[in-house]
């Protein structure tokens, strides 16, 4: 298992690893103590990806133009 700062990771590296933690988890092959480590290291790499989702969303997210073309205030991205 990686012990990597989960703030250096990716996101794709965190989920990953998330991945790996929650299949170990299911296993139930580790000893309680590990399980609890595993499952407390999960809980940060969750959240860590949640925030990386959540500052992706924030940089998708388009600028509205008024009526005399300054701006507005923004609008979700529209994936159609």
């Amino acid at each position: 298992m990686a012990s990597d700062p989960i703030d250096q990771l990716s996101f794709e590296a965190a989920l990953a690893e998330l991945e790996t933690i929650v299949r170990s988890l299911e296993q139930g092959s580790e000893p309680l103590d590990a399980s609890i480590e595993l499952y407390q290291r999960g809980d940060r790499l969750k959240r860590h990806c949640e925030a990386r989702l959540a500052a992706a969303q924030e940089r998708i997210e388009q600028i509205r133009l008024g009526p005399d073309g300054s701006p507005a205030g923004t609008a979700p991205f529209d994936v159609d």
